[in-house]
């Protein structure tokens, strides 16, 4: 947990702690970074705004970080109410969301539904292929003509959802359910971004998708054949 508030940081330390988790915390983005550094987590829980970086910033330098911390699940806090930031932020890589004041039963809640992704989301084969795109859910690494492709936990557990279906259209409400594992209220249109970053990743031209394609009105669907 990167959080300068020190009363807050406590309470969730201790709360966490309750409910079978251990959390190791960090008052500045540099001692947090130190720390990722030397031990992965299973998640960080990142506060927005810092006393010596912006939380923005932040999520960016960790998924520059490389494996495995470029997949690791990010939850921001933030006391800002303004949508943009939180679009910037799952824009940036982060995985989901949580404005400030919280109930510590609904970070709880957020977190557990963030760590079961894998198993929600899990195939029944470990490796996919789709032309010059190849998923492997065991080591979950994406690759395109053998290039590894960096994505995050959420969009990993996304391109799954899809893969898993190609062929049929997934409306958005489905792959929020798929995902997310959790019956929450999520951020309207949150699914959008999480796809425009996913092409950005795995599409040879985002803006000409041809792995995953819109459907209007209806939701995506995943390509079942992709390269000629």
């Amino acid at each position: 947990m990167i959080e300068d508030d020190q009363r807050l940081a406590g309470m969730v330390v201790t709360y966490l702690g309750q409910n079978g988790y251990e959390v190791a915390h960090a008052g500045t983005a540099a001692a947090g970074l130190a720390a990722l550094e030397a031990s992965a987590p299973a998640l960080v829980l990142l506060d927005l705004m810092l006393p010596d970086a912006d939380g923005l910033d932040v999520c960016r330098r960790i998924r520059a970080l490389g494996a495995p911390l470029a997949s690791v699940p990010i939850v921001m806090l933030t006391a800002k109410g303004d949508p943009f930031d939180r679009v910037v932020g799952l824009e940036l890589g982060a995985d989901d969301y949580l404005p400030k004041p919280f109930e510590p039963r609904e970070l709880l809640a957020r977190l557990r539904a963030v760590l079961r992704r894998p198993q929600l989301a899990a195939p029944d084969t470990d490796l996919r292929q789709f032309g010059r795109l190849l998923i492997d859910s065991g080591a979950r690494r994406v690759s395109i003509d053998g290039q590894a492709r960096t994505l995050t936990s959420y969009q990993f557990d996304l391109l799954l959802a899809l893969s898993g279906s190609a062929g049929r259209v997934l409306s958005r409400e489905h792959l929020i359910d798929a995902v997310k594992g959790e019956s929450l209220e999520p951020f309207d249109r949150s699914i959008d971004v999480h796809i425009g970053r996913l092409r950005q990743a795995i599409e040879d031209d985002p803006k000409q998708p041809k792995r995953i394609i819109t459907v209007r009105g209806a939701g995506y669907v995943f390509a079942k054949v992709q390269d000629a």
